[in-house]
């Protein structure tokens, strides 16, 4: 758990300011395919369109886009106005709040989603509560988080690219996380280690900022939050052969249960 609070722009500044980031459309058919997983994970688990899907921490409205085309009534919630006012101009509407301010109707959700936010909240427990009574009988919650006991998290050590502190407020187990779901009525229905969204970039990253002045440079740079041109640039560079080896090395991992991060699809009993 990270104890010092957060800075109040945490959120809205640097990696996480406004902006599209270097590289954006060339991503983008990259990004739709982690969107597409994300559907599968909930598919793989019984939970289908139609059906009404909130995405919580819904950043620009890109998975709420998708869920929608795929035929869900899918919504998003969303605490930062640069991400409601960013989804807007892709013509997507997005409520704007916090889970402990939002106002869902209870039992009214099919599916909702947790892509990397259970992290970010100082209290994670009560957060769930409250997602779960938004959730009807046997709906289904996805949740993505980053996963401690990760051997990337070992091997990066202090500049682990998923530690992210201040920002990041709570780290998790795999085992830490499945009774954290049930201790709140959610009982985990499929677990899974293999995920490229994440665990690939996260592992090479991780061992690049070892010997970096700016850690996570590569990720700040395309976020337009570092100089180009610095000694940074020549270790990254060197380091890009590495990257096919992060890929291999992340599946067996993750086939060992110890992947960089971890996504559990769980169902309200």
């Amino acid at each position: 758990m990270t104890l010092a609070p957060a800075p109040p722009e945490a959120h809205e500044a640097g990696a996480y300011g406004g902006g599209a980031p270097r590289g954006a459309t060339l991503a983008a058919p990259l990004l739709r395919t982690f969107d597409r997983r994300r559907l599968a994970l909930l598919a793989h688990a019984g939970a289908r369109p139609p059906g009404k899907l909130l995405d919580i921490g819904a950043g620009r409205g890109r998975f709420v886009a998708h869920a929608r085309a795929a035929g869900w009534d899918a919504g998003g919630l969303e605490p930062s106005l640069r991400g409601v006012e960013g989804a807007r101009a892709r013509g997507i509407e997005l409520r704007r709040g916090a889970i402990g301010d939002a106002e869902v109707a209870p039992g009214s959700l099919d599916a909702a989603t947790l892509w990397h936010v259970l992290e970010h909240v100082d209290e994670p427990g009560r957060a769930l509560e409250r997602v779960v009574g938004w959730l009807r009988p046997g709906g289904a919650l996805l949740v993505g988080v980053p996963n401690l006991a990760s051997v990337q998290a070992r091997a990066g050590g202090a500049r682990w690219y998923h530690l992210d502190v201040p920002r990041h407020r709570t780290h998790f187990t795999v085992a830490g996380l499945h009774a954290l779901l049930r201790s709140h009525g959610l009982e985990p229905a499929a677990t899974h280690h293999v995920l490229a969204e994440h665990n690939p970039f996260g592992l090479w990253q991780s061992l690049v900022s070892r010997v970096t002045s700016t850690p996570s440079w590569l990720y700040h740079a395309l976020k337009r939050n570092a100089p180009l041109r610095s000694r940074d640039a020549l270790v990254t560079a060197a380091a890009l052969p590495l990257a096919p080896l992060a890929v291999l090395a992340e599946a067996g991992f993750g086939l060992a249960r110890r992947g960089g991060t971890v996504a559990v699809v769980a169902r309200r009993v």
